[in-house]
Order: C-alpha cells, then structure tokens, then sequence
C-alpha cells in the first residue's frame, strides 16, 4: 500500500499515471464502493456511479491542490457524482429524489446484492426519510465510522454541524423505526 503523498506524486508524473492510477483504485475502490452504494443503494448503479467517480478522478488529478487528502477529495467527487446520479434518475422518472431513493429502497430485496435482513430494510427506509445531509453524514459514521474531522473535508461543512446533523438523524431514525412497531 503505497503513502498517500507517494502515490499523488506518482498520479501527477505522465510516465508512473497510470500504474499509480490502477494502485489508486486497487486502495479505494471497496470503501467509495460502499460510500457510494449507501447513497444510491442499487448495486449496478453504484457500480456506474463508482466508474464515473474513478473518471472523473483521473481526469482531474492535475487539479488537486492538496488543501485536503486526497481520499477526502475522492470522497467529495464520489458524493457529488452519486447525488448527481440520483437527481438524473429523479427527472428521467419525473419524480422528487426523495421519491426516486423511496423506489431505489423498494427495489433493494429484490437486488441479489442486498444482504441485509427486514431490519436492514427498515432502517434504510428511515434513513431515506432524512434530509439529504443528514442521509450523508448518518451513512459516513454509522456504516463507515468515519471521524467527523474526515467528514468535514469531504463535505465541507464544520464538525460541529457535523455531530449536530448526526444526533438529530439518530433521533429521527429511532423515531421512525419505533412508530413502525
């Protein structure tokens, strides 16, 4: 596993690119798989939505700064290609995105890449009732236990509206899971 410094170095070099480019891949591809997977929840979308990350990510190397860490601008690209992503389908089906990620969670029993059991289901059927940041900052400390220091790069936002987003989606999920009993 090569440094991060090591590798944008290599990234930026025309001769080592692509080499360090399929490294580069080879260390993120599972965990912005999941980032990504979280928000769009259809397997074969996340896997669309993963490549056009990964494009997007080599074609704009020469073009980060280094003010972040890389994987925080990867993440950034990742999240912004899925909510993307999710506001093309809403207007392809000319539906609000919150109905197009209502359907996407009616559809996950259905994906053979769904391993998750009712509960599972439920809870992303309350996730998918939270405001679009919320969803964003729930999914990055819940299922990936990202630190909030991490999740204010990617999001650009300030820790503290980070934990204050985070505890009121707690409340909400609790809240909507608990009325369903």
């Amino acid at each position: 596993m090569i440094e991060e410094t090591d590798l944008l170095k290599k990234l930026k070099q025309a001769e080592h690119k692509n080499s360090a480019f399929n490294e580069l891949v080879a260390q993120y591809k599972e965990r912005l798989y999941w980032h990504i997977r979280h928000i769009v929840k259809d397997h074969n979308d996340t896997d669309d939505v993963l490549q056009n990350t990964f494009i997007k990510i080599y074609k704009n190397i020469n073009n980060f700064k280094g003010d972040s860490k890389l994987y925080s601008w990867m993440y950034r690209i990742a999240t912004n290609e899925s909510l993307t992503f999710i506001s093309k389908r809403a207007k392809q089906l000319q539906i609000s995105n919150e109905e197009a990620q209502n359907l996407a969670i009616k559809n996950l029993k259905a994906d053979e890449y769904f391993e998750g059991d009712d509960i599972q289901l439920k809870l992303q059927q309350a996730i998918a009732t939270l405001p679009e940041k919320q969803q964003l900052v729930f999914n990055m400390r819940y299922f990936q236990d990202m630190k909030y220091k991490d999740m204010s790069e990617i999001l650009e936002t300030s820790e503290g509206a980070l934990k204050a987003s985070y505890h009121i989606a707690i409340k909400k999920i609790e809240t909507y899971i608990l009325n369903l009993s």
